[in-house]
């Protein structure tokens, strides 16, 4: 069931958010053995969050629309009273004292917690292991690596462990393992989501939602863009409903298309033709699409500059002693960070800003800009590159990264399968600010071509 669903069936005394949870749990616990989407579950506290929902809603009292409704967080987000590592053995697990900005934002929406689900160890790449939680797998092919860093929150939705699932996204870490999954994942403009304490690598970070659905990620973004003081990021919160005109359809919007962002991804031709496919779809329920390639200026270097200085920068944070216990990767990632100066990361920044200026520019023709999401469907699980010859991961997520670096909003919408049954994921990128109509394209295609799901029984 949709949060919507929930939330009409909790008001109407249909359901109880206490059956909600039980169920939730029962379906972790028969089929995530196999999956390793959840670092902890939290059945007690759980059902004693969900009792108290259960209360507030027979008063006819919610707290909102998503009170009750079973929520999952990402293993880097402190809960109090959960013992959190954040992927990493370097961690000691000591229960936290605090509690991440969209955690106090959802509990203070009425969200029942299931539990942690899995990422790499600090988000540090767009997949989901570590030496901590061994290997997270894609419920359409266990073979397979369902992406990350939110891997963890993207299986949980494809198989209904819950409803709601936290995500962040500082290369695509939401947009990733939505695509491979083949659920909806969208990262808000950067701000719009507090984000307390901050990602190690704060300058791109954001933290968005991953459902089955865009209505109910708009409803999640309601609940996390709560304003937090102790984010001096964030946006001037306005209070804006996110289901407000997602109805609307696509009619007369510009829409500019790129299938390779200027000949920088090389596209696995199943996924070029559901792109393409949706990309027809778009257009026959009325948008106006023109083929277009933004004026980028390169920026690959750029952003494994700053990406690798910031992973340095978390090496010197760790205790010397607990260094050994580092993903292999990630100190690889550190070693390149090391080599990049002040001046290499303030060309860095000034590559951004440029970026951002090509944005700006290019939304002054078109309202959203869309362009397949993962140039290749799922590779094998457990390894870091998707081929021989890539330096790190994101050479095999080119569409990703750009929009960290220039902080717009962007989404991945399901859009059908590669020939090995593996999802395909459409990108749909937003001006600065412009949630609205990523949220509304996403749910007009949606409409048009509604998702698939994992069948787990």
């Amino acid at each position: 069931m949709t949060a919507e669903a929930l939330g009409a069936a909790f008001a109407a005394r249909r359901l109880s958010p206490v059956e909600a949870a039980r169920a939730a749990i029962a379906r972790i616990r028969r089929h995530d053995a196999r999956l390793n989407a959840f670092t902890l579950v939290d059945e007690e506290g759980a059902l004693a969050m969900a009792r108290e929902s259960e209360r507030r809603h027979a008063e006819g009292k919610p707290l909102s629309p998503i009170d009750g409704v079973p929520t999952t967080i990402k293993g880097l987000s402190p809960v109090r009273g959960w013992a959190n590592q954040r992927g990493s053995r370097a961690i000691v697990p000591v229960p936290s004292t605090e509690e991440s900005s969209p955690v106090v934002a959802l509990r203070e929406a009425g969200a029942v917690f299931i539990g942690l689900t899995t990422t790499p160890e600090f988000g540090w790449k767009g997949l989901t292991d570590s030496p901590l939680t061994g290997i997270t797998r894609n419920p359409w092919n266990t073979d397979r690596t369902p992406g990350g860093s939110s891997g963890g929150a993207a299986v949980a939705a494809a198989c209904g462990f819950g409803t709601l699932h936290q995500g962040s996204d500082g290369a695509g870490s939401v947009r990733i393992p939505a695509a491979f999954t083949g659920v909806f994942g969208i990262k808000a403009t950067f701000g719009r989501v507090p984000a307390y304490p901050a990602s190690p690598f704060r300058a791109v970070s954001h933290i968005g939602p991953l459902t089955r659905c865009v209505r109910d990620s708009a409803l999640m973004l309601n609940a996390l863009q709560r304003p937090d003081p102790r984010d001096p990021t964030g946006l001037p919160f306005d209070g804006r409903d996110w289901l407000d005109g997602i109805e609307g359809g696509v009619r007369g919007l510009r829409i500019g298309y790129s299938r390779t962002l200027g000949g920088r991804a090389r596209v696995h031709p199943d996924v070029a033709a559901r792109v393409e496919a949706a990309v027809r779809t778009l257009a026959a329920i009325g948008a106006e699409v023109e083929e277009v390639d933004p004026d980028l200026p390169d920026h690959a270097e750029a952003m494994l500059a700053m990406w690798s200085s910031a992973a340095a920068r978390l090496r010197r944070l760790l205790p010397r002693e607990r260094l050994g216990l580092l993903d292999p990767g990630l100190v690889a990632m550190m070693d390149i960070g090391e080599g990049v100066s002040i001046d290499d990361w303030y060309a860095a920044d000034a590559t951004r800003m440029a970026m951002g200026r090509a944005m700006g520019a290019f939304h002054e023709r078109f309202d959203v800009l869309v362009t397949p999401m993962m140039p290749i469907p799922a590779f094998a699980a457990g390894q870091d590159l998707s081929e021989p010859g890539q330096r790190t991961w994101m050479d095999w997520s080119p569409f990703t990264y750009p929009f960290n670096m220039t902080r717009q909003p962007a989404a991945s919408v399901p859009c059908g399968f590669a020939s090995d049954g593996l999802p395909v994921g459409l990108h749909v990128v937003g001006p600065m600010h412009g949630e609205a109509v990523v949220l509304r394209v996403a749910r007009a295609y949606e409409r048009a071509a509604p998702p698939v799901f994992p069948r787990m029984d």
